[in-house]
């Protein structure tokens, strides 16, 4: 890689959103459950519940980037390889916390077509980010990388 980032295709948050916007207009426009936002309460608290778990290991996630001092942004160079905390338990918390917030706000807005589509959008991380990043770090930090990518797994 001659730049010193990940060069991923697209940033993963952006990735999530097109997603959850794609199921939405997709649940307007051919419901497959009660229709956009027509959930009970029940579903919607629980949906929002859902989410709250996952942005709340997001936010775990990026404090711990923040206390190595290095950056989160796919498209920025990354200055220390984080393996202590979430990442001792995955290599990619924050994808995973995107994952689950996701699926509460598809829960929340009673959009069976987001829930659907995610695992399209899972292989679109995979392959357009994920396998970047991790080539992007095994040259940047080397047999420390390796490493840590035999004792950890990707995602759970």
């Amino acid at each position: 890689m001659s730049e010193r980032h990940a060069n991923a295709l697209v940033h993963p948050p952006i990735l999530y959103l097109g997603g959850l916007v794609t199921g939405s207009l997709l649940e307007v426009l051919m419901p497959i459950g009660p229709g956009l936002a027509g959930g009970s309460a029940r579903a919607v608290w629980a949906g929002l519940a859902i989410a709250a778990v996952g942005f709340a290991i997001a936010v775990k996630a990026m404090k711990l980037f923040a206390d190595a001092g290095t950056s989160l942004p796919v498209h920025t160079p990354t200055d220390a390889l984080v393996t202590e905390g979430l990442y001792s338990w995955s290599r990619n918390p924050i994808y995973i916390s995107l994952s689950v917030f996701y699926v509460g706000l598809s829960i929340a807005l009673t959009t069976g077509w987001a829930l659907l589509l995610l695992p399209f959008v899972i292989v679109i991380l995979q392959k357009g980010v994920i396998e970047r990043e991790e080539a992007y770090l095994a040259e940047e930090f080397g047999e420390a990388y390796l490493a840590y990518r035999n004792r950890v797994p990707r995602w759970l």
